[in-house]
């Protein structure tokens, strides 16, 4: 990623930080574990790091729900749940939760949080700094009204932004609704002490909305997920992947972002290709239908931590999809898991954007223009007849988390962040 230290030349600064000991610290998100992909791993281990700081660390989430868009059972019933889970106290709000996408619903999930959040705000001492994880437009504006309250540092981190994903999601509604969304983004970043990005793709948009561009910091995400340990050909038997079918497999969210539609096309135009669809998502149901007479494409369930690298591993492509008409601005999640696994990746993504940008500088995978189900398969029938090529590009993943994406790393910038806020904050009270 653009600017981006390699881990080892950040080491001796990451170890230089001072504890946190004496603060308490406020992270607003959304989802938050047991939510084990998307944003929620991210909030997880940055919270937990911080905890292991020193801080009295606190988060104020949603019910877990992602990516099913169903209420977890174990939560049935709670209006308000108050938790510890590695060394932090959660605590929930229940929400609204619409299987199906629409802008009325999705209006009704923020505004459902927003009201909940706002009036049963966290039960907790005052916090030195308020950090939030955007999107969450309920969650941006919730943490700068409590910031705001106890004078201290707001600091979102912007992992998207609604508003432009709402203008081309396809959801009935969605141009209205980009514009209430932006409103809210608006606001809430203008409280901003600093702000933070997962990527430079999104500094025109930020600036955009009036933020001082003196006031950005770019924070990359990092591969959360182990390496692979498992055999490879043991696992591929398990799941019931032939050794002598190429097998290309897609991992997460199945929403109208994603564009999955090409995989289940794709997967039509050639039976000798088996193509695997796993995880969850609004739009799985759709998929399912779509693909009812395709023999060669399967439905999995999300794996379980510990299953997830091996599983990813044991394919032999892994697929990033998006629709053509997404103005690609971040970086999917799922993305440097992908690189961990040291498997080729395929992005059907546009051209221009912050996934295309992040298959280039990685090395570890091949551009197809999006919702083009014959470009697709002509890439896979190459990497199929050029294994050493395919190989190779696998390679270039775990090397490229190991230099630019592992959890010391991308936890650092966020402790530069916080401790950049908390220093300014001490000097102004001085």
């Amino acid at each position: 990623m653009t600017g981006v230290e390699p881990t080892h030349a950040r080491t001796a600064h990451i170890d230089q930080h001072h504890a946190l000991t004496g603060r308490t610290l406020l992270l607003v998100s959304t989802n938050y574990a047991p939510e084990h992909t998307g944003i929620g791993p991210y909030a997880t281990q940055l919270a937990e790091h911080w905890a292991a700081r020193g801080a009295d660390t606190h988060v104020l989430a949603g019910m877990p729900h992602y990516p099913s868009w169903q209420l977890d059972p174990a939560y049935t019933g709670r209006w308000r749940a108050r938790e510890s889970r590695g060394g932090v106290t959660v605590h929930r709000r229940r929400h609204t939760v619409p299987a199906k996408q629409t802008a009325l619903r999705r209006a009704l999930f923020e505004a459902s949080l927003l009201a909940h959040q706002l009036a049963a705000p966290p039960r907790m001492p005052r916090p030195h700094a308020v950090v939030a994880q955007m999107p969450s437009l309920a969650g941006a504006v919730v943490a700068a009204r409590i910031a705001a309250r106890h004078r201290v540092p707001f600091l979102p981190v912007v992992q998207d932004l609604m508003g432009a994903a709402a203008a081309q999601s396809g959801i009935s509604g969605g141009v209205r609704a980009a514009a209430v969304a932006a409103r809210a983004e608006r606001y809430a970043l203008s409280r901003a002490a600093l702000v933070g990005v997962i990527h430079d793709s999104f500094r025109p948009r930020v600036e955009a909305m009036g933020v001082d561009p003196a006031r950005i910091r770019l924070v990359p995400n990092w591969s959360h997920v182990a390496r692979p340990s498992g055999s490879r050909s043991e696992t591929r038997a398990r799941l019931g992947w032939a050794p002598d079918r190429q097998v290309v497999l897609h991992s997460g969210n199945m929403g109208l972002k994603q564009g999955l539609e090409v995989l289940v096309d794709a997967a039509r135009l050639d039976p000798g290709v088996d193509f695997v669809l796993m995880g969850d998502g609004n739009q799985r149901a759709a998929l399912q239908e779509r693909a009812r007479e395709v023999p060669n494409l399967h439905f999995l369930p999300p794996a379980e931590t510990a299953d997830f690298p091996d599983v990813l591993a044991a394919a032999d492509v892994l697929a990033v999809t998006q629709r053509a008409s997404v103005l690609d601005m971040s970086v999917p999640s799922k993305l440097t898991s992908y690189f961990a696994a040291g498997r080729p990746v395929v992005a059907s993504v546009a051209a221009e954007g912050g996934t295309a940008d992040e298959v280039r500088r990685s090395g570890a995978g091949v551009l197809v223009p999006p919702e083009d189900p014959a470009a697709l398969l002509s890439t896979l029938k190459e990497l199929a007849a050029d294994p050493a090529e395919a190989d190779r590009l696998g390679a270039r993943g775990p090397a490229y988390v190991d230099e630019h994406l592992s959890a010391a790393a991308g936890l650092g910038r966020l402790d530069d962040l916080l401790d950049e806020a908390l220093a300014h904050e001490g000097a102004a009270r001085a």
